[in-house]
């Protein structure tokens, strides 16, 4: 190497050397880093001895109430022993304290202060048009935080019982619950206050500590939060269902990540994450934290086929926690539907840094997909239903308008179908003239004949590439879009599921145990589309074996949307029926003698004008390699 090589390495470790020196953290920041790292690891060492101890609390009680001879003094002693400061919070009143608004409501177990039961008052459970669904009730969910104390006792808020405070509305109309876990020491307890607004879907929870360092460890800078819930068979079609739950995650900073939907998956973050969202087809649980979980450990199973649950999430996370009630530790719950507008109505007016970004649990399909249905798709639904149609008329009238927008590309399409049908006599003769082992000079010739007759080959695609990414945007909505649920359509009971018209006991692969009626209507009309654009298709033998494959494309998609929504089918089946419409229409429009005298008249017209320098130049390379070609040849034959 020489000379200048050298500088400049040692130009780039210097460059790197200072880069490292002004980024290194502060001793202030390193202190605070390692104080919150080992409050962390103190916790989650902690918690496995936890769940020990709490067994272990639980058998020595029950070993002291079941003594020959016990006395109050002895057992309050031996409370006193197991559970230090917190032995007033190990009795208290049972049951549930009950919060509504117009929109949901929750039952607060007053045994760990914890969310029991909520119910959504303004959606039913399947099959049930009188109580509201239900999406989590008593051990279905579970929530607790470990405490460890100052007498080295860890302890979790699940075995301690919190007592109604307060309840009181405040100015916003807002309903303010206050939970408190008592000690024994004097004005050193633990709130839990859960704020409910008027109409919402979002639920505020606030830990707030007071005078807690005299009853817990100096040392404890973060809570462990222990989250886990089974997730309740809600729709008609499990299949879907268990497709559509699913768990995710934001970190702070907007990225959204996801478990595995159709399989077991576990994943740990020591980034910090700022919700975690247990979902599924159509509604969600989703816990956010205002400083961003730490250490988080998810975890989603797939339930047993014959239970009533399709999913199992657990999360295991740390919570900055100041005990001495400085700062509180706060939570929002959301609680309600995967309604786009809904979710993204929590990002009005909120700085980029601090958006939600929940309407990403609504799935709505790739980049492009997702754009289209976000621009397009989704404004247009909303703006139909809020007409108060019925939701039939809704797909109707969006398939209707996605026609006539990619009308004009179709209507050029058909025309181009006819220039080529026109041109079937003189393609035969080309073939004739050129056999296989020529196939450049049918393809020259092909395309002079194509460019004499004003034809694009490929103006047939133009209609589906603007209707592919609009088809595949309604395959992603309709199937998940929340307002289908429980809407009816002629024998169809529910559009967002299957409208099984016979069912059998035995499971066909692939098929299911059932006929839906829409996708076989959908498959029929397809089929009759198919022959119809196939009788249109201008080519010879070769094109027999891929007009069979065109036919056997619509029962394919019987197996494939033979389980999808309702809706979806219905959709296509509208869909196909307006494009036989428009292609009737096209077929009395458009006629052939017509069609072949405007390209004879077109091409009389080109062979009177000049050639363009580019059309000249091309045409002289094509005929210098031709030459070039024949000469190859004759030396080869040599």
């Amino acid at each position: 190497m020489d000379k200048n090589t050298w500088i400049g390495f040692a130009l780039i470790a210097a460059i790197i050397v200072g880069f490292s020196f002004l980024n290194r953290p502060s001793q202030e920041e390193l202190a605070e880093r390692k104080r919150v790292q080992d409050s962390i690891a103190l916790v989650q060492a902690a918690e496995w001895e936890a769940q020990q101890q709490s067994a272990q609390i639980a058998e020595q009680l029950q070993a002291a109430q079941n003594a020959n001879t016990p006395t109050p003094e002895l057992l309050a002693e031996q409370i006193a022993n197991l559970y230090g400061p917190f032995a007033p919070a190990t009795q208290g009143k049972e049951g549930f304290v009950t919060l509504e608004n117009s929109k949901i409501k929750i039952a607060i177990d007053r045994r760990g202060g914890r969310i029991a039961k909520v119910e959504l008052k303004e959606y039913k459970a399947y099959g049930d048009s009188v109580n509201p669904l239900c999406l989590f009730q008593n051990d279905e969910s579970s929530l607790n935080f470990t405490l460890l104390t100052n007498t080295t006792r860890i302890l979790a808020t699940r075995d301690l019982y919190f007592s109604e405070v307060s309840q009181i509305t405040n100015e916003e109309g807002s309903t303010v619950l206050t939970m408190r876990l008592n000690t024994n020491i004097e004005d050193c307890y633990l709130d839990f206050v859960y704020t409910l607004p008027a109409d919402d879907y979002m639920v505020g929870m606030s830990m707030q500590p007071h005078n807690m360092q005299f009853a817990l460890a100096p040392n404890m800078a973060s809570i462990e939060m222990q989250w886990n819930q089974l997730i309740p068979q809600q729709e008609k079609g499990r299949k879907f269902e268990e497709k559509y739950a699913q768990l995710q995650y934001m970190f702070v900073g907007g990225d959204i990540e996801k478990l595995s939907e159709v399989k077991a998956d576990r994943q740990k973050e020591s980034a910090r994450i700022k919700w975690i969202g247990y979902k599924d087809q159509f509604f969600s649980t989703v816990m956010i934290a205002e400083d961003g979980f730490e250490s988080s450990e998810m975890e989603s199973a797939i339930a047993g086929a014959h239970t009533r649950y399709i999913k199992e999430y657990k999360t295991k996370a740390s919570l900055p926690f100041d005990i001495t009630g400085k700062k509180t530790s706060d939570i929002r719950y959301y609680f309600g539907p995967n309604h786009y507008n809904t979710l993204k109505a929590y990002d009005k007016n909120v700085e980029n840094a601090e958006k939600l970004h929940l309407n990403e649990l609504v799935p709505l399909g790739w980049k492009i997909v997702a754009w289209i249905n976000q621009i397009l798709v989704i404004p247009m639904f909303d703006l139909f239903t809020s007409w108060g149609l019925h939701i039939g008329i809704v797909i109707l009238l969006m398939t209707l308008v996605i026609k006539l927008i990619i009308l004009p590309f179709v209507f050029a399409s058909y025309k181009s179908s006819a220039k080529m049908r026109v041109l079937k006599p003189q393609m035969d003769e080309i073939n004739a003239k050129y056999p296989p082992e020529k196939m450049q000079e049918r393809q020259q010739a092909t395309m002079a004949l194509y460019q004499k007759a004003g034809v694009s080959p490929m103006s047939g695609c133009l209609p589906m590439l603007f209707q592919f990414p609009v088809l595949m945007a309604m395959f992603w909505f309709l199937p998940t879009a929340i307002e289908l649920r429980g809407q009816s359509l002629f024998w169809a009971d529910d559009l967002s599921t299957y409208d099984a018209i016979i069912t059998w006991n035995t499971h066909i692969p692939i098929f299911g145990t059932h006929l839906s009626l829409f996708c076989l209507l959908m498959t029929i009309v397809n089929i009759v589309y198919t022959h119809i654009t196939m009788q249109q298709q201008a080519g010879g033998q070769e094109m027999k074996m891929m007009k069979w494959m065109m036919y056997l494309m619509p029962l394919m998609f019987l197996f494939i949307f033979n389980d999808y929504a309702a809706g979806l089918s219905y959709y296509y089946f509208v869909s196909l029926l307006m494009t036989i419409l428009q292609t009737m229409i096209f077929r009395w429009a458009i006629d052939d003698k017509k069609v072949l005298a405007e390209m004879e008249a077109n091409a009389k017209k080109k062979g009177t004008q000049k050639k363009s320098g580019f059309a000249a130049r091309l045409e002289a390379m094509q005929r210098e390699q031709q030459r070039l070609a024949r000469e190859q040849a004759k030396k080869n034959m040599r």
